[in-house]
């Protein structure tokens, strides 16, 4: 029976998906002025014909830009040179082009420019803890991967890697409703381009996302809907995606992965994740491994002691048929609830394997490090995952990794 608890749904942005969208980004830029800030990646998007198509578009628009390059994860102290360097062009718009990791950029850039106010005023936890308050310059998030579904989240998550010494590293959001993207343009031809390594570590932080949300402390009927049909997505185009080229099946692959990390981005704003991501944190930030390897690597044993820690403390908890559901989905169609959630865990053992997701160490990830992973790891996500995990079964995710 659903669940028809009280919740609330947060903003989101106006959505244009499809093959050659991307042609209608100058029309969205000039809606807004004629001065836009185009942050992206250092190549992939700059050296593509979409680039230079774009910028004729500009030309016939009228619409003045410059351009930021984003390479690796943005640190507060990358934004706040932005920012400073740019803050007196009066832009009308800024438009962020790439990965997850270039549209958060963008989105702290939109958010901070107005002022010229330091990022760091306004980071969780480790800035000043003051309230954001805006004005924000309106934005436009164009994904050219298909994974974190920032073009859908009011966060712009940040990093700074640990010191020689082990010491400064963090992995912190500027969040607030007003950074939320005006317009996502979501294309499934610009992600055509990216490696097979990275779509599949991409497509597994989408499918993890999608996952979590569903089996969320704060799941309810919508997010519930909107994370079946993600993960519908996923079951049909993942393997597909990952092949690469520009067979059909490949084509259709990268437009359901594009619809799937979409839809996990609104799921995660509006119901969190878990322990998946409670951990990606700490590893982002004290070792230099992506954020799609780290849900990736992870997922099929954080999945495996949330299921043992559920049945044996919550086992009359919701989350054990939905994993059951997902197992069926993905192909387990005659078994119970426990076997069939069991099932999904080899599945997701399998699909690790399949796709060469690394482990831990090789990041450089040692027995010695699990204890600082885990003070580190009881973060938003962890709340809302689906049962309260103790230390040593944190611990025992990142072991079992190693």
């Amino acid at each position: 029976m659903m669940n028809f608890s009280p919740f609330s749904i947060a903003n989101l942005p106006k959505i244009e998906f499809g093959a050659g969208t991307i042609s209608t980004l100058p029309l969205h830029i000039r809606y807004f002025g004629k001065r836009v800030m185009i942050v992206t990646g250092a190549k992939s998007f700059i050296e593509s014909s979409h680039w230079k198509k774009l910028l004729s578009g500009l030309l016939i628009e009228g619409i003045e830009y410059t351009q930021v390059t984003i390479s690796g994860e943005p640190s507060p102290t990358l934004i706040d040179e932005i920012v400073t360097t740019h803050q007196q062009h009066a832009f009308d718009v800024v438009v962020g082009i790439g990965g997850g990791s270039v549209i958060d950029a963008a989105k702290a850039i939109a958010g901070l420019l107005p002022e010229g106010e330091s990022v760091l005023n306004y980071l969780e936890d480790v800035g000043k803890g003051l309230p954001y308050t805006g004005p924000s310059l309106p934005f436009i998030a164009v994904p050219t991967t298909a994974g974190t579904g920032s073009e859908a989240t009011k966060n712009a998550v940040l990093s700074e890697q640990q010191g020689e010494h082990g010491d400064g590293g963090f992995k912190k959001s500027f969040r607030h409703e007003m950074l939320v993207a005006r317009i996502a343009v979501i294309d499934p031809e610009l992600m055509q381009a990216c490696p097979k390594e990275l779509t599949a570590a991409q497509g597994m932080d989408a499918f993890t996302q999608l996952l979590e949300s569903y089996v969320s402390l704060k799941a309810n009927p919508l997010t519930d809907a909107l994370a079946w049909s993600g993960l519908e997505a996923v079951s049909e185009g993942f393997m597909n995606a990952c092949d690469g080229g520009g067979s059909d099946k490949a084509q259709q692959g990268r437009a359901a992965m594009a619809y799937a990390a979409l839809i996990s981005g609104i799921t995660l704003a509006q119901v969190g994740l878990g322990s998946v991501h409670g951990l990606a944190q700490p590893f982002g930030s004290l070792f230099p491994i992506p954020h799609g390897v780290a849900c990736g690597t992870t997922l099929a044993e954080a999945t495996s002691i949330n299921l043992d820690a559920l049945q044996q403390r919550a086992p009359d908890s919701p989350a054990i048929a939905k994993y059951a559901k997902v197992a069926r989905l993905l192909g387990e169609t005659e078994l119970d609830d426990v076997a069939a959630a069991e099932k999904l865990i080899e599945m997701l053992r399998e699909w690790t394997e399949q796709l060469l997701i690394p482990r831990l160490s090789h990041y450089g990830v040692i027995e010695g490090d699990i204890n600082r992973i885990v003070a580190n790891a009881r973060n938003n996500s962890m709340k809302t995952n689906p049962v309260e995990l103790t230390d040593d079964e944190i611990a025992t995710i990142v072991r079992r990794r190693l």
